[in-house]
């Protein structure tokens, strides 16, 4: 009886280890799979890229201005903060941006510079279609519509405004800068 029932578990075990070899499944060889492979073997897509910090923030960069007088401008982000530009090459110094609109609007908020210079309220939106810069310094940041800031108004010839007969407040002087964005070259292996 023990080699009866030494002999049925051997025969058992050998047929389940045949149905395990059995269920084994290659795709390489299955008809089906090569049918379907075979349409899309020329249409290889090639991945994206992952976005860059250009790609992420394109104000980052370098401008030029038309006018004459015209400063060349560099915005860089804050290292801590991405959502912080500072603009470096103003008249009024070095001044820092706030994001308020993906991927290119920004609020500059009333500051003093490093060089001590009081800087006010101002707009600051990169155009990526066109690749151009504008910023409004003196005029308060519109969160509703942040372009009209640069809609011209009439420049008042005032310097200061009167509150009452003794008291003078400085009227600010609306500052703006249009420009281009300086194409940097990059290096393809």
């Amino acid at each position: 009886m023990k080699k009866t029932a030494g002999l049925v578990g051997g025969i058992v075990l050998s047929l389940f280890s045949l149905t395990l070899h059995a269920q084994t499944w290659e795709a390489k060889n299955n008809p089906t799979v090569d049918s379907i492979t075979a349409k899309y073997k020329d249409k290889e897509v090639a991945s994206k890229p992952a976005p860059t910090l250009q790609d992420i923030f394109p104000v980052i960069g370098k401008y030029e201005s038309t006018a004459t007088d015209a400063p060349v401008l560099t915005i860089s982000l804050d290292e801590t903060n991405k959502g912080i530009a500072w603009i470096d090459g103003l008249p009024q110094g070095k001044v820092k941006a706030m994001l308020r609109k993906s991927p290119a609007t920004y609020k500059i908020p009333a500051q003093k510079t490093e060089a001590e210079k009081e800087v006010a309220e101002g707009t600051l939106i990169f155009d990526a279609a066109t690749n151009s810069l504008r910023i409004c310094i003196g005029k308060s940041f519109d969160v509703a519509n942040p372009e009209s800031v640069f809609i011209p108004v009439e420049p008042e010839v005032v310097a200061t405004k009167k509150v009452n007969k003794n008291q003078k407040i400085p009227v600010l002087k609306i500052w703006q800068y249009t420009g281009t964005k300086i194409a940097t070259e990059t290096a393809i292996n």
